[in-house]
């Protein structure tokens, strides 16, 4: 029997603190990605609901360019009043179509929010 070995990226916090900004009625939530994975280089960001409905929310990228092996820290802002609805912020890896292998996997991880800002 052949086994096989997935390799997906990281994000931590698990359970992310949120955290005021430096603007009112915004908050925002610090995560760090480590991309484990040779093949993938490009994260997208994304913000949902329990349901996994997207919610708007802001950053300085929303698809991150990241080196195997790498780690990047990056922030999300969204408004106080979607925090009662904002359950997880999760990173996707991004497969480019130059990407003859299709033995590719995408990954998801997602980070779960909790509590209010201090």
């Amino acid at each position: 029997m052949l086994g096989s070995y997935a390799q997906a990226h990281e994000q931590t916090p698990a359970y992310p603190r949120i955290l005021p900004s430096h603007v009112e009625g915004v908050v925002k939530v610090q995560l760090r990605l480590l991309n484990r994975r040779k093949e993938i280089n490009y994260y997208e960001i994304g913000l949902f609901d329990k349901d996994f409905d997207e919610i708007n929310f802001t950053s300085k990228q929303k698809i991150i360019k990241i080196d195997y092996q790498e780690a990047i820290d990056f922030d999300v802002y969204l408004r106080k009043s979607d925090l009662h609805k904002a359950v997880y912020i999760c990173t996707a890896s991004k497969i480019l179509k130059s990407n003859s292998s299709r033995a590719i996997v995408s990954s998801i991880v997602c980070s779960k929010l909790g509590g209010e800002p201090l």
